[in-house]
């Protein structure tokens, strides 16, 4: 995660925070009135949850890490490329008393 996303991603955090702290008090300070309409929340602050919210997304998203090939074949030719040191089934690849069908077709 690269240092601008973290920013974004701990400012989007404090944001979040402090709209929900906002909201908190908001409740507690109308909470012995009997009115409806006095319970909702202010627009100020569902705004600022909703910016919270987008800021959290953008920062996480720029930070994540670069994806992997959605077709099998793609990714395991990826895997092979580099050497196999990845690959998540080499266990089970490695097996004795299995048949390598890739070795017994490529020798002559």
């Amino acid at each position: 995660m690269g240092f601008f996303s973290r920013i974004i991603t701990f400012f989007g955090l404090v944001l979040l925070a402090h709209a929900g702290y906002s909201a908190y008090e908001h409740t507690l300070l109308y909470s012995n009135t009997a009115s409806i309409a006095g319970t909702a929340l202010p627009l100020d602050i569902v705004i600022e949850a909703l910016a919270s919210l987008v800021l959290v997304s953008a920062g996480l998203v720029l930070g994540a890490e670069k994806l992997k090939p959605i077709s099998w074949s793609e990714w395991a030719g990826q895997i092979e490329r580099e050497g196999g040191g990845r690959n998540p089934y080499l266990r089970l690849e490695e097996r004795y008393g299995f048949w390598d069908v890739r070795v017994s077709f490529t020798s002559p």
